[in-house]
């Protein structure tokens, strides 16, 4: 693993975890595709925690010097994606992380412990 997708996976998981998000996952998809290194994904517990969620782990990322490539969302804003290169980040409902379930989409991958990185 790079350093620099750890130290981004590592700020991105804490900046979560302190914001309360749920069900933290981190999937390192390094062998299976070339989009990214990691896919970092949680829920909210409502619309107005997910962007907060959002605004907590832009606001981080850039007190640490990585820039935001391209932020999507689904016009509800109970799906956001955070694309940093190596790590995306994917913030649901909980309700439309369980439609989509990107876990058992890249089940391929690898679920990493945060303590293991």
């Amino acid at each position: 693993m790079s350093d620099n997708s750890n130290a981004m996976v590592k700020n991105i998981y804490r900046t979560l975890d302190d914001k309360k998000a749920e069900d933290i996952t981190v999937i390192d998809i390094r062998d299976i595709s070339i989009i990214a290194d990691f896919f970092v994904i949680a829920h909210g517990n409502s619309e107005s925690h997910i962007k907060s969620l959002v605004e907590y782990i832009e606001e981080n990322m850039e007190k640490e010097d990585y820039y935001l490539k391209q932020k999507e969302g689904n016009s509800s804003g109970k799906w956001m994606l955070l694309d940093y290169n190596n790590v995306i980040v994917h913030i649901f409902g909980k309700e439309e992380r369980l439609f989509y379930d990107l876990e058992r989409v890249w089940k391929d991958g690898k679920e990493i412990d945060i303590d293991q990185i």
